[in-house]
């Protein structure tokens, strides 16, 4: 009873934190529990039976094949048991969602027994996730003659495991609580820098906010029986940033309602607001859960009598509140009619957008797998019966216009599409199902996603998925205790599931803690993708790329397939020339203030920025695709000509060619077919049959703009303008600002070149830059430390055969050693360079940080308040965003430089550059020639 023994110990451990008993998901413990139980004298077992009843994890866990192999011997009337009669333990099979426990039902619905074969199947007919080894049990046995199979199955034909659910209520009354104002990050629902706790969900909870608001939360839940707390971001969105599935948990544990009486810690139904709504990717994973996301537009422009704007001090345009939703408020929320009401019944804000038939299916069903999962499940049973499918499900919405040309992402959905009319093209606004190309999942949210795998009763990657990768960035910088706990076991299963892992379970190949975008920008191989990303920054330079919830990348891999409305597009086109001292960084900082200035509010949000780069390649087009994450787009697609995406092709198969040689393909040759996949476009491209993705002259856009590069004539900070009297105005990726903004008087403590936005080219800038001052100065002395970390280990080698890393070296006062990674972060930095292990480093903010207060320039992503730096008792933490060259000659001097010290440090320095795409001569294969 050794498992048993140590997990007593852990719950007594676990008890002094405040934490119940860890859910069980291991085999030999459960099955020493089930030999406690099967003793009636023995002294635990009134625990062993709470713990096999109410703390044991379904789907595939081992814990769950052990659990249904006892339910199944009760069933039988093996054991019998007065705590689990037989209807209580069909009960518990019920609520297994699959896997194990749907073998089980289906060994004893195929039985010999009717009696226990009538209840078995009436337990089945309630079950959504069935695989094909389960169907084919069915379907086998309905040829066989079997009536329960005939029965099962016509059941599913009509899908009463959805048509039985109750409906979903008409009103749901809320009480809401001000999580914050301004734009609400997932961070502050799921701290980056705890996301090691993310797979134990009660630990993970008590980071949600603050302990304060936690309190707050059960006080409104207390003071208001019966009413759903309603998290709200006052004059902001909710959830920017990234999708984050355990924000979403955190969430519905605290405001939720519980999924099922026997599974702890997995709540769903939580009701979101903001008054700008809720971030695109934040807003599917709310759909995972079966919640209600809210755009309540409570502030809106205060106009003048000419019918503008009326313009504040600051240039910015005047609020006015149109309703209060302060802490405590009491709203109505009707989901027939689709409109937010007063406590009194004044109508405030319509909800058509929340409750579309699809968003309504979710949350009767608990959740949107069910109902993905629910449409094949019936589609199966017709098939197999015979008969015309009559769906049960909301017909998807189709939306096409005669005449009109489609977008890139339009014909990106056209021609993944699945289930649609035949025939029939699809404009913006269809919801489709899509197959998937490329799946990749993260080291932070990868627990997770391998928890709702199990929970799904997955076992296999779908054979429709050309690649699917399981990174190890983001815990890259510190081999510490927790990481050494979970990678392994993270590599370990999804290697087993199929997936090309960073780090070799068998302990082969060397471990890979390469940036996960990098490697998913390197593994697509077809302009025509679509991608499916563990992260927000999942976004491509090929293809159409999406960052999702873990729960949803899960469903990924299982399915290779993907539900969503096609987005609308913004058009992104670039006139004039780049000044020779601009890098492309600034042309992405540009895109965003020329954007604002044009159209005054962000027309980016939740749509797609279908941006003509043209004649960039893969990894500088990637800086800009990357960067659309916080410009709150749903997604980029970068518009290539021809001869360059065949270029960028090439590169790519390179980079699949070294995964090989490092021993990374696995048993199913995926990389290889990758390079045959590559190899077949290019063959297109040059044959002409079909020219690199581009949009038709006749697409319909929701907005255009056009990026003036002749007005960038000095380098650009995007700044958290953390002193803004507005708070809903800080943390924002909208204050873009020159430097000469700043006077040379902003004092820079520490500088970082990293993340998945800068590439090759960049690293080489921080070696040349430093050749140049040496060579004008004799020694470059640093004002301020400069992290530098590369974003793949290829670039790292490609850098030393270039004799770039020896520059580097000579500067380094300390450089990553695989051999022996740091097992603790470090807390203080000297003013000296740091060569850091490949991966996100301080972007994340889970392992690495600034010092608290300090003021960070940066390349990275993220200038979300706490992400890189932490406040210090007095002092404002700030991370802003620049180019490489401005970082570095940054740190150098402590300080934003003049233009005139920043021309001098570039000079003779090939930055990264662009040029708009001109005109397609007649006879061209592509828009772009």
């Amino acid at each position: 009873m050794g498992h048993y023994t140590d997990y007593l110990s852990e719950i007594e451990s676990r008890k002094a934190q405040g934490l119940s008993p860890k859910p069980i998901d291991a085999g030999p413990l459960t099955a020493e529990i089930c030999e406690i139980i099967r003793d009636p004298a023995h002294a635990d077992r009134a625990d062993a039976l709470n713990f096999f009843i109410y703390n044991t994890l379904p789907g595939t866990t081992e814990a769950a094949g052990v659990k249904a192999a006892f339910l199944k011997e009760i069933a039988l009337g093996q054991i019998a048991l007065d705590e689990i009669t037989v209807p209580f333990a069909f009960e518990l099979l019920s609520h297994m969602k699959g896997g194990p426990s749907v073998e089980v039902l289906l060994d004893l619905a195929l039985g010999e027994d009717a009696a226990i074969a009538a209840q078995a199947a009436e337990v089945l007919k309630t079950q959504f996730f069935l695989y094909d080894a389960d169907t084919d049990r069915l379907k086998a046995a309905l040829d066989a003659g079997n009536p329960v199979a005939r029965e099962i199955l016509q059941s599913y034909a009509e899908a009463e495991f959805f048509t039985r659910l109750p409906l979903v209520e008409e009103e749901v009354e809320v009480v809401t609580f001000v999580a914050g104002e301004g734009d609400i990050s997932t961070d502050l629902l799921s701290p980056g820098n705890q996301a090691h706790s993310r797979s134990d969900r009660e630990l993970h909870g008590k980071c949600m906010i603050s302990e304060a608001a936690q309190k707050h939360i059960e006080d409104l839940k207390l003071q208001h029986p019966g009413k759903r707390v309603m998290l709200v971001a006052e004059k902001g969105t909710m959830g920017v940033g990234s999708s984050r599935m355990s924000g979403v948990n955190n969430v519905a544990l605290w405001t939720g309602k519980q999924a099922s009486p026997y599974v702890p810690f997995v709540n769903i139904a939580p009701v979101v607001a903001g008054t700008n709504g809720i971030s695109p990717i934040f807003l599917t994973t709310v759909g995972v859960t079966g919640g209600i996301g809210v755009d309540l537009k409570n502030w809106v422009r205060k106009t003048g009598e000419d019918g503008k704007p009326i313009l504040g001090n600051d240039g910015n345009p005047v609020l006015e509140q149109r309703y209060s939703v302060e802490t405590g408020t009491v709203l109505r929320i009707n989901t027939k009619a689709k409109k937010l009401y007063s406590e009194t019944g004044e109508e405030l804000a319509d909800l058509s957008d929340a409750f579309t038939p699809q968003k309504v299916e979710f949350m009767r069903a608990g959740g949107s797998y069910a109902i993905v999962f629910g449409k094949k499940l019936q589609t199966f049973a017709c098939e197999a019966l015979g008969v015309p499918l009559k769906s049960a499900f909301a017909p998807a919405r189709e939306v096409s216009h005669e005449g009109q040309g489609l977008t890139a992402v339009e014909k990106i959905f056209n021609a993944n599409a699945r289930g649609t009319t035949p025939g029939r093209v699809l404009h913006a606004g269809s919801d489709v199902r899509v197959a998937v190309n490329i799946v990749g999942s993260q080291d932070t949210t990868g627990l997770m996603t391998s928890q709702e795998l199990e929970a799904m009763a997955a076992t296999v990657l779908s054979p429709t998925v050309d690649g699917a990768y399981q990174s190890g960035c983001h815990t890259a910088s510190v081999w510490d205790r927790k990481a050494q706990e979970n990678t392994p076991r993270l590599m370990a299963f999804m290697n087993k599931f199929g997936l090309v892992t960073a780090r070799d379970p068998k302990g082969v190949y060397h471990a890979m803690t390469d940036v996960i975008h990098k490697v998913l920008n390197d593994i697509t191989v077809d302009d025509w993708a679509i991608i499916i990303g563990g992260d927000s920054h999942t976004r491509m330079s090929k293809g159409v790329a999406f960052g999702a919830d873990s729960g949803t990348v899960a469903l990924a891999l299982a399915t290779g397939e993907a539900s969503m409305p096609i987005p609308q597009s913004v058009k992104v086109t670039f006139t004039g020339a780049m000044a020779p001292h601009m890098d492309f960084r600034d042309v992405v900082h540009a895109t965003q203030a020329q954007m604002l200035a044009q159209h005054g509010d962000n027309v980016f949000q939740g749509r797609i920025i279908e941006v003509h780069l043209g004649s960039l390649l893969a990894d500088q087009a990637f800086t800009f695709t990357d960067w659309t994450a916080e410009m709150k787009a749903k997604a980029s697609i970068c518009i290539s000509e021809d001869e360059t995406l065949i270029e960028s092709l090439e590169i790519a198969k390179s980079r699949i060619r070294t995964m090989i040689d490092k021993g990374m393909e696995i048993d199913s040759g995926m990389l290889q077919n990758l390079i045959d996949i590559a190899d077949r476009r290019i063959g297109e491209i040059r044959a002409g049959t079909k020219p690199a993705l581009r949009p038709d002259e006749n697409a319909r856009y929701a907005a255009e703009v056009v990026v003036d590069l002749s007005a960038i004539d000095e380098p650009m900070i995007a700044d958290p303008d953390v002193a803004n009297a507005d708070v809903s105005k800080r943390y924002t990726h909208d204050t873009i600002r020159p430097i000469s903004y700043y006077g040379a008087q902003k004092k820079v403590d520490l500088g970082f070149v990293g993340s998945c936005m800068v590439h090759k080219g960049d690293v080489k800038i921080v070696a040349q830059m430093l050749r140049n001052l040496e060579a004008e100065y004799g020694r470059v002395e640093f004002n301020a430390p400069l992290v530098v970390a590369a974003p793949t280990y290829n670039i790292i080698d490609e850098l030393k055969a270039e004799g770039d890393w020896d520059v580097l070296q000579k500067y380094a006062g300390f450089e990553f050693d695989d051999t022996a990674p740091k097992q603790t972060a470090r807390t203080e930095y000297e003013n000296i360079l740091y060569l850091e292990r490949p991966g996100c480093n301080l972007c994340m903010g889970n392992q690495e940080k600034a010092a608290k207060g300090d003021t960070v320039l940066a390349t990275s992503t993220r200038l979300f308040k706490g992400r890189v730096v932490e406040d210090a008792d007095g002092k404002t933490g700030e991370s802003l965003l620049a180019s490489t060259p401005v970082v570095v000659l940054s740190a150098i001097l402590g300080r934003t430089p003049t233009l005139e010290e920043y021309k001098v440090a570039v000079d003779g320095i090939d930055l990264t550059k662009f040029a708009p795409p001109v005109a397609a001569p007649a006879g061209a294969r592509s828009l772009h020639f």
